[in-house]
C-alpha cells in the first residue's frame, strides 16, 4: 500500500501535461530554398574471398534410390571440401531437389526415373586456391559447378571512403547551386543512405598465379559503394542575389 506522500507524488505526476514527458524536438524547418541531392560513390578494390558452388545430380528408377545415391555422392564431395582445409562454417547447403524425369516423344511423355540434386555453397578465404579446389571437387564426384563470385569480406573501410567522397561531392554541388541562386552557404537538413554490396568489375582482371594443371581464375576487381541522399537549405541571401 502506498504511503500518503508517495501517493501524492504519483498523483501529481499524472496531472503534469503530456509535453513534460515528450522527447526534445529538433527543429530544422527551412526558411530558404531547399535542394535534395542523390550522390553515388563507389571504390574499386581487389577481392579477398570467393564463393563457389558445387553439387551432385543423380538419376535412378525410384525416388528413394535417387536420393540414396545422391546422398552417397554428396557425402564424398563434402568430405573432400573439408579435407582441403575449408572450415565447416564456410560450407552451406544451397539447395536439394527431387523430381521425375520424362522423355517427350510423339506418343507422349515416357517416364525415365527420378533425378535428385544437392548443392553446397563454399566460401574460400584464399582466392589463389580457387582453381585447385574446383578441380578437386570435380575429381571427388561433383557434377555441377557454379561461380565463382568474388567479394570483399569486410568492406567497412572502403565504404567509409565512398561515404566521405559522396558527402564532399554533395556539399560541392549544393554550394554551386547556392552560388548560382545568390546564396552564401548551405545547411544540411537531412541525410539518408543506402548500401551497395561488392559488385564484380570484369574489365579490370588480374590473373591469379596457379599451378599449370589448375583451372585458371581471374579475380579482377570489385566495386563497393554507397548512395547518399542529402537535403540542403540554401542560406545567407547575398546582396547581389536575384529574386
Amino acid at each position: 500500500m502506498l504511503k500518503p506522500a508517495t501517493l501524492f507524488a504519483a498523483a501529481s505526476a499524472l496531472m503534469l501535461p503530456a509535453a513534460a514527458f515528450a522527447a526534445p524536438q529538433v527543429n530544422l524547418a527551412p526558411t530558404g530554398p531547399v535542394v535534395e541531392l542523390s550522390i553515388y560513390e563507389s571504390i574499386d578494390a581487389s577481392p579477398d574471398q570467393v564463393t563457389i558452388g558445387a553439387g551432385v545430380t543423380t538419376t535412378a528408377p525410384s525416388a528413394s534410390e535417387a536420393m540414396r545415391q545422391n546422398a552417397a555422392e554428396m557425402t564424398k564431395v563434402i568430405a573432400r571440401i573439408k579435407a582441403l582445409g575449408i572450415a565447416e562454417k564456410d560450407i552451406q547447403t544451397a539447395g536439394i531437389a527431387l523430381g521425375p524425369q520424362y522423355d517427350y516423344q510423339d506418343s507422349g511423355p515416357v517416364f525415365r526415373g527420378y533425378q535428385a540434386s544437392n548443392r553446397v555453397s563454399v566460401i574460400l578465404r584464399k582466392i589463389d586456391d580457387t582453381g585447385r579446389v574446383l578441380d578437386a571437387l570435380v575429381e571427388a564426384g561433383a557434377t555441377d559447378i557454379g561461380g565463382p563470385s568474388f567479394t570483399i569480406a569486410d568492406d567497412t573501410a572502403i565504404k567509409e571512403q565512398a561515404r566521405k567522397a559522396a558527402v564532399a561531392r554533395g556539399a560541392a554541388q549544393a554550394r554551386a547551386y547556392a552560388a548560382m541562386l545568390g546564396y552564401a552557404d548551405i545547411r544540411v537538413l537531412a541525410v539518408a543512405e543506402s548500401i551497395e554490396g561488392s559488385v564484380p568489375l570484369y574489365a579490370a582482371a588480374k590473373t591469379v598465379a596457379l599451378e599449370a594443371t589448375s583451372t585458371p581464375i581471374q579475380p579482377g576487381r570489385v566495386s563497393t559503394g554507397v548512395n547518399v541522399t542529402i537535403t540542403y537549405e540554401l542560406v545567407g541571401k547575398s546582396a547581389a542575389g536575384t529574386g
